[in-house]
């Protein structure tokens, strides 16, 4: 029943990452264009599955973005590791709910083992628990999550069963650069994104220690602390041991997050750990498994050193069923849900411990060529320290948007566009596997050139 479909799924597959080192990056198309693949009628009567793969196979090709090409170099974006990939195919024929052990033994244990290995290699606290979810957005709302409830709880309140209204909601402070899931986190929550207490940052993006003190003075109750490893334009992380010795006489009524979507895999890698310094003293911590790991997507990971907060948190009962320790839907929001841990057990176990450093050591070494390469041009700025995978640069006459939509347009590569200073500004990130020294000098040279066209019409 499945010999057809599985084999034309297979040489598509095979056909699509065969090509995808070559492929032009950047996909030109207008929604118009595609819907007119795409959007027909619904048929009355079904068709064969094998003819369905072969047309939508046709139909979404022109569509489909290189972004786990070696070339892409926007929004964090990683590849797919063989292993993972592999393992991520096996999920979907495997097909289990990996919401309580009972209905998958094997994905709750695969889970557990794939989340001690992280805390190992992030050298995070080893009787903290970790949650698998779609992405560093809901690893976010987990973990704060957790935080509300163990702030509140100091104050007598229990915030799942009686709400927010009326609750001595904890007052929260972040960084002036949070990242955007930070503060979609927050409102979900209903601790508000506008209502949180702003820290100014440095040259890099940090926050400054000295002003979350002085933030901090006269704030009575239970404080969140929501710090970044990895600002998403620098790669610059927050000083995490003066964070959290000014939040050390605070006891119970202090709690400190990090956001460390991608920045916090510099843990991983003995060269660049010191980025990190002092990150395992926080209570909780957010990181995606399908940027820097390379797992396809999607997959994030919600650590948290109190277990009982987290499960108390997101922990749900019914009568036909009961959530445990051993339940993987204890420590996430959703129920249903994919077997997301086994990609990263398969790309952890087939990196090791010296594949996962020196991956993250060769895109920071990536990143470095790039900005070396582009800064030697007179008319580029290179605007970063480049100290992890980030390169934040712009053109010094001419406009930085207008500079990334042709490289888009080329296809040599992929570039995104941010704002720094309150100016426009281009912003590359070396994230994936498969990514050479090649690659980045094929991108730079084309970027270059582009600037040059632009400077002599």
């Amino acid at each position: 029943m499945f010999d057809d479909v599985l084999d034309r799924a297979r040489r598509w597959v095979g056909d699509w990452l065969a090509g995808l080192g070559e492929r032009p990056v950047g996909v030109p198309l207008a929604p118009a264009a595609m819907r007119a693949r795409l959007d027909g009628e619904l048929p009355e009567e079904g068709e064969p599955a094998s003819q369905v793969l072969e047309d939508l196979a046709a139909a979404v090709e022109p569509g489909l973005v290189a972004s786990a090409g070696p070339r892409y170099f926007g929004f964090v974006t990683g590849g797919a590791l063989p292993a993972a990939l592999g393992a991520d195919w096996m999920v979907t024929a495997a097909d289990q709910n990996a919401a309580v052990y009972a209905m998958s033994p094997a994905a709750a244990v695969v889970e557990e083992t794939a989340g001690r290995w992280v805390l190992d290699l992030l050298g995070l606290p080893g009787d903290a628990t970790v949650g698998f979810g779609t992405g560093a957005q809901m690893a976010n709302v987990s973990c704060l999550a957790a935080a509300r409830r163990a702030l509140l709880l100091t104050r007598g309140w229990d915030v799942e069963s009686d709400g927010l209204a009326d609750a001595p909601v904890p007052t929260v402070v972040i960084g002036e650069q949070a990242h955007a899931t930070l503060l979609q986190a927050l409102r979900l929550l209903g601790l508000g994104s506008g209502r949180a207490v702003r820290v100014p940052v440095d040259d890099q993006g940090r926050m400054r220690a000295d002003a979350l003190r002085a933030r901090l003075d006269g704030v009575t109750g239970p404080v969140l602390v929501c710090a970044q490893a990895g600002n998403v334009d620098t790669g610059a992380s927050d000083p995490f041991a003066a964070i959290a010795d000014a939040l050390a006489a605070r006891g119970g009524e202090a709690w400190l997050h990090v956001d460390g979507a991608f920045g916090l895999w510099a843990a991983a890698a003995p060269g660049r750990r010191h980025l990190v310094a002092g990150v395992e003293r926080a209570d909780s911590w957010a990181v995606d498994a399908h940027k820097w790991l390379n797992v396809p997507y999607d997959c994030g990971m919600a650590v948290v050193r109190d277990r009982a907060a987290l499960a108390g948190a997101l922990t749900t009962s019914a009568a036909y069923i009961g959530f445990g320790e051993l339940d993987p839907s204890s420590r996430v929001p959703e129920s249903s849900r994919r077997a997301r841990a086994t990609p990263v057990y398969a790309a952890l176990r087939s990196l090791g411990r010296r594949g996962v450093a020196d991956l993250v050591e060769r895109c920071c070494t990536l990143a470095r060529q790039a900005a070396d390469e582009l800064g030697r041009h007179p008319e580029i700025e290179v605007l970063n320290a480049v100290e992890l995978n980030q390169v934040l640069f712009r053109p010094r006459h001419g406009d930085a948007r207008e500079l990334a939509d042709a490289v888009q347009r080329d296809g040599t590569c992929w570039i995104g566009t941010s704002v720094w200073d309150g100016r426009p500004a281009l912003r590359l990130s070396v994230s994936n596997w498969s990514t050479t020294p090649a690659d980045v000098t094929r991108s730079t040279d084309r970027v270059l050139a582009l600037v040059e066209a632009a400077g002599q019409r």
